[in-house]
């Protein structure tokens, strides 16, 4: 094994980067060249059907099933010019992944024959078998039907000679069984509540959408040194690995030149992710040695959860082409910062007004402040549940590891919103509003500059900061579907806004006016969500106790924060604005208690086995080496002086002893841990049990692997060490 590890190191040192043949069209040209897009449904499509389909898109009309037979041929007679040659219903169930089940275009004849076919039965709904994905006791074996359902509102695509359709996966039962299903009531839920609370401003507002622009990062590791590694193959990370003498410290690769080998994998990546509708925009080295960023323009949210769901599938699939593999784990590596997958959140009209960027009239600015204090008040009331949406096993060991936001959801604002906020909490209503002739109201509220978007200081501790005219969610991680964090953001606030009016049009129906109202109901709401804002160091721990202090939710354990999701207040909020029952939470909960013990059960078997079969036989082969040269040193020296030179070996085979001896015990203590554990039946306790028993004594195996790696002769250690993992490209 040791011989591998030194083949694969010096293949890696000898690779050139690959070719990438480039379009000859400019990027606008081939842009969603495989997307079935409004482009694509006109020059297909009936005009009728044409015109009912986009009613459906832009405006949430209801799915016309007559017209699904004609959606359908044009559909397929586009793919089938396009080279596709299969179709598939494309969902994401609760594996944090995506699912496709591919079915060929062709049917009997009834002559003996085939014939290519794809009927609007087939485009609308599809029964994959509910019980083989995670679904938390809502399917079993013996009654295993489940539906997919087409989503007009996102464009099918061609993968290959796939034909993909956008869809929901929901039970039998009706209960959903994926994350796009409650994304797009959750979507639905806050364009309601949002509308009905812009019309205080502008009584033209119809739709208000929901944007996302998210940040993947992502290492990239040289295929032959990844396959010389079982831990990352099987769990996406290193079990083991001591610090490279030189890793991050020196903040020279953030934005630094892009490596060739690397350059060549982001350029077929981005046409790639372009011809498929992706908006690819920016790329950069990240922080981390071999780290770096790709992140889109701005999309209509569920639009760009699909798309960061496809890209990372394209990133791995693109990787191999130019020997790398992606590791989109939170925490690959120990001791270098991990990766995010920061989710720049904003909402918008079908006017055109961002309604979290501030306006030049004041009255521009109220809806702004209403905006951000309405959010501030969701993810005050619900900072637990927001933790839990971005919460695993594997975001944990990432959050509060100073590189990262902490495990403590806080909002930054910036200096300027700050002093708008509390100049609005301190003045009294009076000094607010004043009457000033044909220009009826005026509000005192200090000018807040267009230059703000470019003004607000950035605060990387602050797992929620308001930049500019967005809110970036800076705790969701880089392997994580972004719809777990959206359901919860857009459910929370949908709520709050619904909760804002009641509060408004209860103080305009006792005759008072509705500047002066809204005003009220804001200045009441600053004061309750003041904890929730938090402007300083959220790594200090002085923080951590502030945080506890105010109330917010400092548990940090993966299992105990999931039960967020079942506090009364969560049930409360998802089942008033119908996004999901208290059927669906318990079955997610337990798919994410059951999740995080496969996952922390799979690395423990992981680590047991790179103890036993490569760290203790290497250790103890160097220890034997030892021996032999102490008993050697005896044989050629006189004994005082052949004891003086042997003393630091001497001292190495004692702790080898004494570190191997430790390994192999814990090993077995842990396997029988697990037995102990397995026992459980509570997924939630089993959970727990992992938590608080297995993954202490992982830490405490690593830490003297480790340890043996700096003593053993680097000729034997067979696993790459983190040098050559991070620093050849």
């Amino acid at each position: 094994m040791s011989k591998l590890r030194f083949r694969v190191v010096e293949t890696a040192f000898k690779k050139k980067p690959v070719a990438v043949a480039v379009p000859a069209e400019r990027p606008s040209e081939y842009f969603a060249k495989y997307v079935f897009n409004k482009e694509k449904m006109f020059r297909y499509l009936p005009s009728k059907v044409y015109a009912k389909l986009i009613d459906v898109i832009d405006n949430g009309a209801p799915l016309d099933r007559s017209i699904a037979d004609e959606v359908a041929a044009g559909m397929k007679k586009w793919a089938l010019e396009m080279g596709a040659t299969h179709y598939t219903h494309w969902f994401h169930p609760l594996t944090e992944g995506t699912a496709e089940k591919h079915d060929a275009f062709v049917e009997h004849d009834g002559k003996g024959g085939m014939m290519e076919e794809f009927t609007g039965k087939l485009l609308v709904q599809q029964e994959p078998d509910a019980s083989s994905f995670p679904n938390g006791g809502i399917r079993n074996t013996f009654e295993a039907r489940g539906y997919s359902a087409w989503d007009p509102s996102s464009p099918a695509f061609i993968v290959d000679d796939t034909l993909c359709i956008p869809t929901i996966f929901i039970a039998y039962t009706g209960e959903s069984l994926d994350y796009k299903a409650p994304l797009l009531k959750a979507l639905r839920a806050v364009d309601k509540a949002a509308v009905d609370v812009c019309r205080y401003f502008n009584p033209d507002v119809k739709k208000v959408v929901a944007y996302l622009g998210w940040e993947q990062e992502y290492f990239l590791i040289d295929e032959g040194l990844y396959a010389a590694r079982p831990d990352l193959l099987m769990t996406g990370r290193t079990l083991t690995g001591h610090d490279s003498a030189k890793n991050q410290q020196l903040e020279d690769h953030y934005f630094g030149a892009i490596p060739p080998r690397v350059a060549a994998f982001m350029k077929e990546l981005e046409i790639e992710a372009l011809k498929l509708g992706i908006p690819v925009k920016t790329r950069h080295n990240e922080v981390a040695p071999n780290q770096f960023e790709l992140a889109p323009i701005f999309e209509e949210c569920n639009l760009a959860v699909d798309h960061n769901m496809l890209i990372m599938a394209l990133m791995r699939k693109v990787a191999r082409n130019h020997g790398f593999r992606v590791l989109l784990h939170e925490k690959p590596f120990k001791g270098v910062n991990g990766s995010g997958k920061h989710n720049n959140w904003s909402l918008g009209t079908d006017t055109g007004i961002l309604l979290h960027a501030p306006g030049k009239l004041s009255e521009d600015n109220l809806r702004f402040i209403t905006f951000v204090v309405n959010t501030l008040m969701a993810v005050y009331k619900h900072n637990g549940l927001l933790k839990a949406s971005i919460s695993s096993a594997t975001n944990a060991h990432r959050l509060g590891a100073n590189e990262a936001p902490p495990a403590i959801i806080s909002s930054f604002l910036g200096k300027q919103l700050s002093q708008v906020l509390e100049h609005i909490e301190e003045s009294t209503k009076d000094n607010l509003i004043s009457l000033s002739g044909k220009q009826g109201m005026k509000l005192d509220i200090p000018q807040i500059p267009e230059l703000m978007i470019d003004n607000t200081d950035r605060n990387r501790t602050s797992p929620f900061a308001f930049t500019g005219n967005r809110f970036e969610f800076r705790a969701v991680g880089s392997e994580a579907n972004c719809a777990s964090a959206m359901i919860a953001l857009n459910s929370a606030l949908a709520e709050q806004l619904v909760e804002f009016k009641k509060d408004v049009d209860e103080l305009i129906g006792k005759g008072e006016p509705k500047i002066s109202a809204i005003l009220d109901v804001i200045r009441k709401y600053i004061r309750i969500c003041k904890p929730i804002h938090f402007d300083g160091n959220g790594y200090s721990d002085k923080w951590k106790a502030e945080a506890k202090k105010r109330g917010l939710d400092c548990e940090t354990s993966v299992p105990l924060i999931f039960d967020n999701y079942l506090k009364p207040e969560s049930i409360r909020m998802f089942e008033s604005v119908g996004v999901m029952t208290q059927k669906e939470l318990e079955a997610r909960n337990e798919v994410k208690w059951e999740t995080y013990t496969k996952k922390i059960q799979i690395e423990a078997r992981v680590l047991g086995d790179l103890a036993m079969n490569h760290i203790i036989p290497v250790a103890t082969q160097y220890q034997t080496d030892l021996i032999d040269n102490v008993y050697k040193m005896k044989d050629l020296f006189p004994a005082e002086k052949a004891a003086k030179l042997s003393a630091k070996n001497l001292e190495l085979i004692e702790e080898i002893a004494d570190r191997t001896t430790f390994i192999k015990e814990h090993v077995d203590a842990m396997i029988e841990a697990r037995k102990v554990a397995n026992k459980i039946e509570c997924e939630r306790d089993k959970a727990i049990a992992y938590h608080d028993n297995i993954v202490p004594m992982m830490e405490e195996i690593r830490y003297h692997i480790d340890k043996l790696e700096l003593i053993v002769d680097n000729q034997m250690w067979t696993l790459p060490k983190y040098r050559e993992l991070l620093f050849i490209r």
